[in-house]
């Protein structure tokens, strides 16, 4: 390898490091469980390389609910941070909701399928979160691990017709099941209190809520900035399964 060409990045090793001669080792601290804790990384010289953590979901630097997720966010942002000290090329991938979580049940806690009957509508049901496909976001991700605008910038999805409230998830829903569904709306005050009620962790899906579809983490700000970009803009080629095509297959 060309040492002119290479670059020094860091990798965790195993607690059993500790034992190992301490040879350029430093001490960083990363996630483990629901914990930080300190652990040895060692250095290895590679080629340039672009590190996507396995964040996905919404953008952690972007959440307004620093007191209600027990730090799920921080954690994040705590790795973007340790990321950006050490200069290491990245790409931070924002898909916000896979569709396999919440969009199953119409974003009804504690339903697997999607309601018959009646329906909770969470705040006034007009916020809008968004829900892309797995494998979608697999191929997203491709397209933007070498791709040099997005080299050290968080790529967010937001496809078209995936941007839903739950109240157009509802209307949707109906329209293909032939159904009005009885609605019951659930104030901020009162999902909160059921929050604080909850014991953690069973409150998070709660807590996904509120931050989605009441507060507008996943839509509140603009996607195109100096730290981010529009993958849906920068892939237009790119077909993608949208919220009205998943729910076909629900029916």
């Amino acid at each position: 390898m060309d040492d002119k060409s290479a670059t020094e990045v860091y990798f965790p090793t195993p607690r059993v490091v500790a034992q190992w001669p301490k040879l350029d080792s430093h001490v960083v601290r990363v996630p483990s469980g629901l914990e930080f804790e300190s652990c040895y990384w060692r250095p290895l010289v590679l080629q340039p390389l672009r590190f996507i953590p396995s964040e996905f979901g919404l953008d952690p630097h972007k959440t307004r609910i620093s007191d209600l997720d027990h730090n799920f966010y921080a954690r994040k942002s705590e790795i973007r941070r340790l990321v950006e000290a050490e200069g290491i090329p990245h790409t931070y991938i924002c898909c916000n909701f896979f569709m396999s979580y919440l969009l199953p049940s119409i974003v009804q806690p504690g339903l697997k399928n999607p309601p018959r009957d009646k329906v909770m509508i969470f705040g006034d049901g007009n916020v809008k979160g968004v829900f892309t496909k797995e494998s979608d976001v697999a191929a997203f991700t491709i397209c933007a691990v070498d791709d040099p605008s997005t080299l050290n910038k968080v790529v967010h999805l937001r496809p078209p017709g995936n941007v839903c409230s739950i109240n157009e998830l509802v209307d949707i829903w109906e329209s293909k099941i032939g159904k009005k569904l009885e609605k019951i709306y659930v104030p901020e005050e009162e999902l909160l209190k059921k929050i604080k009620e909850t014991p953690y962790p069973d409150n998070m899906n709660l807590v996904f809520i509120y931050c989605a579809f009441v507060k507008g983490d996943q839509t509140y700000f603009e996607m195109e900035s100096s730290e981010g970009v529009d993958g849906t803009k920068l892939y237009p080629h790119l077909k993608y399964t949208t919220i009205s095509e998943y729910l076909d297959t629900l029916l």
